[in-house]
């Protein structure tokens, strides 16, 4: 089955206000940057977004913030973006701030089509207020667990070094981050790439999502892939 779209326009192009998006990244690595231009191009709103962080500034889902066009953020850390903090002690934006481990597994989840998970990360302190907390016994330890459910996004958005028409992603070494597990998790999975080639021309072996996961597949251009801080050794 040929996943190919012309470009990140016809990959989000029912893309609505209100929706809930993963996309992947940590930081500025490895983020879609073609398509998030395209959301701020076509001026979405209102969108919930599941992501590490929100890029900075000016660059990533910093632009979608600078737009104020995403009202909820569900991340694991502010990071470098000024706005994003702003808006959160002002109460313009919405945000849930979770342990990234368990944002990691409840995108794991929401792939695996898993409800829920239990895991200790949390429990104690504020991520756990109004949460259901059940004692389990593991490894011989009785301990404290906290329910949390997957994610059910409408829309993944991720970015990849290689993929093919069928949609089977390959990720450049730390590029990948949460990318395999946002791709898991969409209801619509869209992929952007730097480069596109045909069946067979991926090892499989390398294979770090399988097409089975992707809906949609462009090639992308122009790629920036900002640094957040650059940092070198003194001469």
């Amino acid at each position: 089955m040929n996943k190919i779209v012309k470009n990140a326009d016809e990959a989000i192009r029912d893309i609505q206000d209100g929706m809930t998006l993963a996309l992947g990244g940590f930081g500025l690595c490895g983020i879609p940057e073609n398509c998030i231009n395209a959301l701020v191009t076509k001026g979405i709103k209102n969108l919930t977004c599941i992501s590490n962080n929100a890029g900075v500034d000016d660059f990533g889902l910093g632009l979608l913030l600078q737009g104020k066009q995403i009202k909820k953020m569900i991340s694991s850390y502010v990071g470098e973006n000024a706005e994003f903090e702003r808006q959160m002690l002002s109460g313009e934006l919405q945000v849930d701030l979770i342990p990234q481990g368990t944002l990691a597994t409840r995108l794991l989840a929401g792939g695996y089509g898993m409800p829920a998970i239990y895991t200790p990360a949390g429990v104690g302190t504020e991520v756990a207020d109004g949460k259901e907390v059940r004692k389990f016994s593991f490894n011989g330890q009785e301990k404290d667990y906290l329910l949390e459910y997957a994610f059910e996004p409408d829309f993944s958005i991720v970015k990849a070094w290689k993929g093919d028409s069928l949609g089977n992603l390959v990720f450049r070494m730390t590029s990948r981050n949460f990318s395999p597990l946002v791709a898991m998790a969409g209801k619509i999975s869209i992929a952007e790439v730097e480069e596109l080639v045909e069946p067979g021309k991926l090892d499989p072996d390398q294979i770090h999502v399988p097409g089975i996961y992707i809906h949609r597949i462009f090639q992308g251009s122009n790629y920036e892939k900002r640094i957040e801080q650059r940092t070198v050794r003194k001469k």
